[in-house]
């Protein structure tokens, strides 16, 4: 069982990074966790927030070293990758304004040194959204990403000792071209999931690519996973951070199915379990930070920590750790804490006019179930605990799933119907469903605007 836990100004000293997406946090050995970059209310970010793991601080280093448009480091981006190897955070690409870059840079954290790297060989183009992993200690594999006209699906091997590109030759079937995927080294491996495709669809597939470790000395290849188990809804904009014998997939956005005209974001925890190589859910025992994409998840022990991100509203300054059971901080007050406020707030106005949508939302699909409900009468909606039909439907789907508890079980229930019906077309969905899913969107809308 894992807890969700906002950190409160008692998890550290020093001033957190503040509101933003579409920027990197990386760790730095077990030491520290590096965040740059990202993007805020239309202004892009070239800043270094470090924060300082065994003195528990958060602090921005003066950073020395080569300069663009007249200031130390890169320019401000967004969407671009870091990798770090060694003591070495290596930044590649990303967006500023309307503008795709294909620059590379390193900083060296021992000594807070930025250079502009000039590499030669198969250069990559310019390119945002790109996803990209360390191969051991000197090497670094980037591949996909959106050059401004279109999806790219090539694959590119970078030596940082002697600073030159390859591109490689993939042989026999390849993954559609994408951005906003994920890219994960998992020992001889690269395993990429999900992101945005060459139509425009957002994908939800999980492909492997052999080839890349030099003394395996096996031809390049892709080859499509499908694993069992309650796999991640298609997404784009999600984080992939490693946990030990699994891989903790987090957030990320999608379409929103038939019942909705808007981009749908997750708050759902899955893993990818590396021993019985199955996707499973990930038991939580309380409530999930609010939905977001292109926020940073980083790995801290047992711990993770969840930084920024963005809802299609508003950008998010809060931070969240991730924990197990046993943590010190897991029975901690529920009582939010906020370190940064989201950074966007919308009007009263825009408020009122939303949840005038979302009744008549309601209204419309009562209409068109034909069931006719008073507009003076006050439906009583049960709890999920206690929509017995709710709860049938949903345990259906997690047959198989180890659960400690029946509030678990309600919970990992619940979460895999409302991804069920996210998926689901008008042709798929059931007769039987339509009377429990009427009372979730209710019950969803009035805990949202009462």
């Amino acid at each position: 069982m894992h807890h969700w836990v906002q950190a409160s100004s008692s998890d550290f000293s020093g001033t957190p990074p503040q509101a933003r997406s579409g920027h990197t946090a990386v760790n730095v050995g077990k030491s520290m966790v590096v965040v740059f970059g990202g993007l805020v209310d239309k202004k892009f970010l070239n800043d270094i927030v470090v924060y300082d793991i065994e003195n528990k601080l958060w602090f921005e280093p003066e950073c020395t070293g080569s300069e663009s448009e007249g200031q130390v480091g890169p320019t401000p981006r967004a969407f671009h990758v870091a990798i770090t190897i060694d003591c070495h955070m290596f930044i590649f690409g990303g967006r500023s304004g309307g503008k795709r870059l294909g620059d590379f840079w390193v900083l060296d954290t021992d000594i807070w040194q930025w250079s502009e790297l000039t590499s030669f060989g198969d250069l990559p183009t310019p390119r945002d959204f790109a996803a990209a992993a360390a191969i051991g200690n000197q090497k670094i594999v980037l591949c996909g990403g959106w050059d401004g006209k279109k999806w790219l699906s090539d694959v590119y091997v970078m030596d940082t000792m002697s600073l030159e590109w390859m591109e490689l030759s993939v042989s026999g079937s390849l993954p559609p071209p994408r951005c906003g995927h994920t890219a994960t080294m998992v020992e001889k491996r690269l395993l990429v999931f999900g992101g945005r495709g060459g139509g425009g669809p957002i994908m939800g597939d999980l492909w492997a690519l052999k080839g890349l470790i030099d003394e395996e000395r096996e031809t390049p290849g892709w080859t499509q996973l499908k694993l069992p188990g309650q796999a991640p809804s298609s997404r784009c904009g999600h984080t992939v951070t490693s946990g030990g014998h699994y891989l903790l997939l987090f957030g990320g956005h999608g379409t929103g199915g038939w019942l909705s005209r808007y981009d749908v974001y997750y708050n759902d925890t899955i893993i990818l379990d590396r021993v019985t190589a199955q996707w499973k859910r990930l038991p939580i025992s309380n409530e999930p930070p609010p939905p977001r994409a292109y926020h940073t998840m980083t790995g801290i022990g047992a711990r993770h920590l969840l930084i920024g991100g963005f809802d299609g509203k508003l950008t998010f300054g809060d931070l969240w750790w991730l924990v197990p059971e046993d943590d010190p901080i897991a029975k901690r007050s529920s009582v939010p804490q906020l370190i940064n406020p989201p950074e966007i707030k919308e009007s009263e106005r825009e408020l009122d006019k939303e949840r005038g949508q979302e009744g008549f939302s309601i209204v419309e699909l009562q209409k068109k179930m034909g069931i006719s409900v008073s507009s003076g009468l006050r439906l009583q909606i049960p709890e999920e605990s206690d929509d017995h039909e709710f709860v049938e439907l949903g345990t259906r789907l997690i047959e198989g799933d180890v659960v400690d508890d029946r509030a678990s079980m309600i919970q990992m229930a619940t979460q895999a119907l409302r991804q069920h019906w996210k998926e689901s077309t008008p042709r798929t969905l059931q007769l039987k469903e339509l009377g429990s899913l009427l009372r979730d969107y209710q019950r969803l809308v009035t805990r949202k605007f009462t």
